[in-house]
């Protein structure tokens, strides 16, 4: 058999952690990453285990990934702090790479991980490898922020933000979602505009609204899926402490106002 998701405990409500991946070797230098294939730094692998010990506690059965390996490096070292010990295993679908697995015992201590290129980063076009900074001094900060920043402007060759919500949330909704109403609990890590596009859908943002939307490198955000759909918890603040929560500063300005909660981790 192959190594399939398993439904959370009994009683207990399924969780969606969205976590964008840990500092990569562009994001250090400051670089348009989009779509190039770029490794966590030294300081991206500690964001990971740090996130790792925050959902420490929190269910995970199923994990998604996008095709790039910043998120899938961060999703792997994320879970060798968590308090369940199982397993990751990457499913391939290739023949030539046979996830099949032949004990039952092994199978049921293993928590099936699959990719999607949907839940990619947005392709950035021709700014992919270029100094955000230089490429602010030779279009002005105006025309980088409408690149960077807009919903539905890509920069040249490249994304918007829509033509990513397109791609991501149609894989969210068809894909991941069935997990949560079956009762399973799901990790995606993905990248921030990825991630943004499906906040927006989750939490019915605006265009406006989506592009303040800012999330950070390596922290997770929690939600849980109720009666009424996917409801808010916001950041487990430590790996001991599970179901205590804050919204960071800065994180988002939702629909409903929320009034943010002073958490040093997120200060400028």
């Amino acid at each position: 058999a192959r190594c399939g998701a398993a439904a959370g405990a009994a009683g207990s409500k399924p969780t969606l952690v969205l976590m964008r991946h840990g500092e990569s070797f562009w994001n250090q230098r400051n670089l348009f990453t989009g779509c190039v294939d770029v490794p966590l730094t030294d300081n991206g692998i500690n964001e990971a285990l740090k996130a790792g010990k925050r959902i420490a506690d929190v269910p995970v059965d199923v994990i998604y990934v996008s095709d790039l390996m910043r998120a899938q490096m961060t999703a792997m070292i994320a879970m060798t702090q968590h308090n369940r010990g199982k397993v990751p295993i990457v499913q391939h679908e290739s023949p030539e790479l046979s996830s099949k697995i032949f004990s039952e015992k092994t199978e049921t201590d293993c928590i099936p991980v699959y990719k999607a290129w949907e839940l990619n980063e947005r392709m950035y076009g021709e700014l992919q490898g270029l100094n955000k900074a230089e490429t602010a001094e030779k279009y002005g900060d105006d025309q980088v922020k409408v690149w960077r920043r807009s919903y539905d402007i890509p920069p040249p060759d490249g994304e918007s933000l829509e033509m990513t919500a397109e791609r991501a949330v149609k894989y969210f909704k068809e894909t991941i979602v069935p997990h949560l109403e079956r009762g399973e609990s799901v990790l995606v890590s993905a990248h921030g505009n990825s991630l943004r596009a499906i906040i927006m859908y989750i939490e019915k943002l605006s265009p406006d609204e989506v592009v303040l939307l800012e999330l950070f490198t390596g922290i997770p955000l929690v939600y849980e899926m109720q009666e009424e759909g996917l409801k808010r918890m916001g950041t487990p603040q430590t790996d001991c402490a599970p179901g205590v929560y804050a919204i960071s500063e800065g994180l988002a300005k939702y629909k409903d106002s929320l009034a943010a909660l002073n958490d040093p981790l997120y200060s400028s």
